[in-house]
């Protein structure tokens, strides 16, 4: 029997015990200064100040970021741990896997739970947007006549060559090939905003949300480090992208990529940062703490990069194959809104009725930081399950490059469980 592609990993006793976020603020603006490092400690903070687990019992740190938007970016994941409050012996390291990072903390922190590593793990994705550098690669040995090159990481790092599309083009690709009209991606859109504007107003986003202010970090014996916010406003306490938009005003914006996407119907550019505690069943139970939910399974999958946008698609079909289970099983969805067109496309092709999925509004009015964006949708979907009864819950994304990744997570706590 051929193989099946792609990994796939189910977790017996594996638990998400709590987690916060920081606002998602809109690009050079409120966060825009912030150090990725600064705002994953923030969060790293929050998180241990919200569940009550002590830092101390953390085994591993699991970190991410894409961009290295700081001089001292190597460092990233190991001084999130130190100034978070982590024993100086806990180890610590840094994975990327795109726009599935935060997801992929996750699942890293679970394999080391199953594989008896630890116990506990603390997992942070961190993204500055704003502080992706103007950089040149090519320049270490001088500058030729005529040949100095300084290019927008930021804007350069959204082209796959081997594919020579950007981002943008690959939902272009998906809305051809499903047919999918701008009136509908607008649609789409205004739907995501409305959504979004509801949970702020009524409460929802706020909690899983820590407000954030100018704050130093201090650790004993080494420098001290700091998150400043402008004096105006002075304190962020809410993502600051949403924002009534009809699909009437939707319409009125000029395509992006030459086809159905625009800059009102793609993922806002935006600042933040999200922690989660990931904890074995038996330290959960020892600490008496009622975790957020089990963490059942995950899966990762390639797909054509030229096509990368469908990626949830297939992974999800290989999760709820390894898990057993069938789509009519999940009560609740969160797939990043990378694109309109291409979340869109997601949903046509597993044909999900819309109503489940992304029901809090998603990254077209909150935000794509891209590392912290897995660890926001695993919370997310967690915190919703808990809010409506449901019991299973699918985070997923697409990711540059052509894969796909999601992690299917219980409220043990649901009315549903038979």
């Amino acid at each position: 029997m051929a193989a099946k592609h792609g990994l796939f990993t189910r977790y017996d006793d594996v638990w998400l015990l709590d987690g916060v976020r920081t606002p998602f603020a809109d690009y050079n603006h409120e966060l825009g200064q912030a150090s990725p490092i600064d705002m994953g400690i923030k969060a790293a903070r929050e998180a241990f100040a919200r569940s009550g687990v002590p830092a101390a019992d953390v085994g591993h740190v699991f970190a991410g970021s894409m961009a290295q938007a700081s001089f001292d970016a190597y460092m990233l994941p190991r001084h999130i741990g130190l100034y978070s409050g982590v024993p100086l012996e806990v180890p610590a390291t840094l994975t990327q896997r795109v726009c599935g990072t935060g997801m992929e903390l996750v699942l890293r922190a679970g394999d080391a739970i199953e594989l008896g590593q630890i116990e506990l793990g603390l997992c942070v994705g961190t993204e500055s947007m704003t502080r992706n550098p103007v950089a040149a690669y090519t320049h270490r040995s001088g500058f030729r006549m005529g040949q100095v090159e300084f290019k927008d990481f930021l804007w350069e790092a959204l082209l796959d060559p081997a594919a020579n599309v950007s981002m943008g083009g690959t939902a272009e690709n998906l809305a051809r090939k499903y047919s999918i009209s701008r009136q509908e991606v607008d649609r789409f859109a205004a739907e995501s905003f409305e959504r979004a504007l509801a949970a702020q107003a009524d409460g929802f986003l706020a909690g899983e949300i820590a407000p954030v202010t100018s704050e130093t970090f201090e650790l004993e014996g080494y420098q001290s480090r700091a998150i400043r916010v402008p004096s105006r406003p002075g304190r962020v306490e809410r993502d600051t992208h949403p924002r009534p938009s009809p699909a009437e005003q939707l319409a009125q914006l000029k395509p992006a990529f030459g086809g159905v996407q625009t800059g009102g119907n793609s993922s806002a550019i935006v600042d933040g940062a999200a922690a989660a505690l990931v904890a074995a069943g038996e330290y959960a139970r020892r600490s008496g703490r009622t975790p957020l939910a089990r963490v059942i399974g995950g899966t990762a999958v390639g797909v054509p990069p030229e096509i990368m946008g469908i990626g949830p698609a297939p992974a999800i079909r290989r999760l709820l194959e390894g898990l057993g289970l069938a789509l009519g099983d999940i009560d609740r969805f969160e797939i990043n809104e990378a694109f309109g067109a291409q979340c869109l496309a997601v949903v046509r092709e597993l044909q999900i009725d819309r109503a489940r999925v992304n029901v809090n509004g998603g990254a077209i009015a909150l935000g794509h930081p891209l590392a912290a964006t897995g660890v926001r949708l695993t919370l997310t979907v967690a915190r919703e399950l808990r809010r409506s009864g449901g019991r299973y819950g699918i985070a997923s994304a697409c990711i540059g490059g052509g894969q796909g990744i999601a992690v299917l997570v219980e409220n043990t706590e649901s009315n549903k469980r038979s």
